[in-house]
C-alpha cells in the first residue's frame, strides 16, 4: 500500500503489487490470481480502490490484457518513473 503524494478523495492508498517472471509459462498459470485480489478489494473498500501491478520479467499480451479486462494497470520495472504519472 502506498499513500499518494496528494492523497485520493476517498482517502485509500494504492495497492501494488511486485510479479517477476522467468518466462511466459509461470505467469499464465496463475492468471486469476489478480482478478480475484481485486474483486476482494472493491468489495471491501470500495469500486474506485486502486490496484497496480508492478511487473518484472515476462508478461505477454495474453497476460497483460486478461489483467486490463479486469480493471488491473501496471507499471514496468525498467519504467518506474511511471508511478510519478500517478501521483504516487
Amino acid at each position: 500500500m502506498i499513500q499518494p503524494q496528494k492523497p485520493r478523495g476517498n482517502g485509500l492508498p494504492v495497492f501494488i503489487e511486485a510479479k517477476s517472471a522467468g518466462d511466459f509459462t509461470n505467469v499464465n498459470k496463475r492468471l486469476k490470481e489478480e482478478a480475484i485480489k481485486i474483486r476482494q478489494l472493491r468489495d471491501e473498500y470500495g469500486e474506485d480502490t486502486q490496484f497496480l501491478l508492478l511487473l518484472c520479467g515476462y508478461f505477454d499480451s495474453g497476460y497483460l490484457g486478461y489483467e486490463a479486462a479486469e480493471g488491473i494497470d501496471w507499471v514496468w520495472e525498467h519504467r518506474i518513473d511511471d508511478l510519478e504519472e500517478l501521483e504516487i
